[in-house]
């Protein structure tokens, strides 16, 4: 995969198998992760996206310290969301590889 531009990543990674072999497995989480989404829309009290992991850090904190990580949490993924939709137009326009300068 050395020196393959992200903008034709696609096309190789299709052709090898291993796009698929990707696709699989998230379709696979994503039909794991139903079940949570099941209980949480029949009243089981779960919130959105709350899979109970690393609920160890906010032990301790206060309500409105909580929201407020829950909050730098999703600013944090929207600004991670922002940059590779950066690195990714990046490529396409200069048709380089990595690393991207």
């Amino acid at each position: 995969w050395r020196g393959l531009p992200a903008a034709t990543a696609h096309d190789a990674t299709v052709a090898s198998g291993a796009l698929g072999q990707i696709f699989g497995w998230i379709g696979l989480l994503e039909m794991v992760s139903w079940i949570g989404v099941s209980q949480m829309l029949q009243g089981s009290g779960r919130a959105p996206g709350d899979f109970g992991w690393g609920l160890q850090y906010l032990e301790g904190k206060s309500d409105s310290e909580v929201e407020k990580i829950k909050l730098q949490e999703i600013k944090h993924g929207r600004l991670a969301m922002l940059a590779f939709s950066g690195v990714i137009t990046q490529a396409v326009l200069y048709d380089k590889g990595f690393p991207y300068v």
